[in-house]
């Protein structure tokens, strides 16, 4: 069993193998029972009945090198989401863009190795802040965006070129700076706002909600391999 516990949910998905079984939301006490191995991403607060369930770190053995100058520091949904890419894109050059609270982006290379990426605001996060930060200007529901004009022609539509079209603006950017070095580079895209930030399907960008779940059980797949191997 793989958890990720986000700052806004917690998901769960039951593996068989790479096989993803069954999935959910909220804290599975019930399955947790029948589980042989569980792994757990905390970003969000950890419930108290989950606080034994081992956490991902930088530390553990992974399925991928970091050449990261400051591992203990990196997250361990970034670490979850380049151990998915990996799985599902072995030995190709793969950037995941993770559009959650914030905006993570993460280049593993085609010999295994997570290379580093960058974080931003996420779509939300950027909403609010103007909406705090000013006297006037409007919250937006981040539920109801779906797309942002080039140039606003109202006060609304101008916030949504600001957050989300700079949003979208940004992640090309990167992914065609990215495609400079690694021309065969795969996109792979995640998160509770992917679809509004990449809609799938645009440039070939692929769309997998369970990243950080296939991330997990990746790295329990890889544990048991070299615990095979080492008897």
């Amino acid at each position: 069993m793989a958890i990720d516990i986000g700052n806004t949910a917690v998901k769960w998905g039951v593996f068989e193998g790479r096989t993803l079984l069954e999935s959910g939301y909220g804290v599975p006490t019930e399955l947790l029972q029948h589980a042989r191995r569980v792994l757990l991403c905390a970003s969000g607060e950890v419930p108290p009945v989950l606080a034994e369930v081992p956490h991902l770190n930088a530390a553990m053995p992974l399925p991928i090198r970091l050449d990261y100058k400051t591992p203990a520091t990196l997250g361990p949904d970034r670490i979850a989401v380049a151990c998915g890419a990996w799985s599902l894109h072995p030995g190709a050059d793969t950037l995941v863009v993770d559009c959650g609270t914030c905006i993570t982006l993460e280049f593993v290379s085609a010999d295994g190795t997570y290379r580093g990426g960058a974080i931003m605001p996420g779509l939300g996060m950027n909403l609010q802040a103007l909406h705090t930060f000013t006297a006037k200007l409007p919250l937006l529901d981040v539920a109801t965006v779906q797309k942002a004009p080039v140039l606003g022609r109202s006060t609304e539509e101008c916030i949504l070129a600001g957050t989300l079209g700079a949003a979208q603006m940004a992640i090309a950017a990167y992914v065609a700076a990215l495609k400079g070095i690694a021309p065969g580079l795969n996109v792979l895209v995640t998160g509770g706002d992917a679809e509004r930030i990449v809609p799938p399907g645009a440039n070939r960008r692929e769309h997998e909600p369970h990243l950080t779940l296939i991330g997990l059980n990746e790295v329990m797949e890889y544990e048991k391999r070299e615990m095979k191997n080492a008897k």
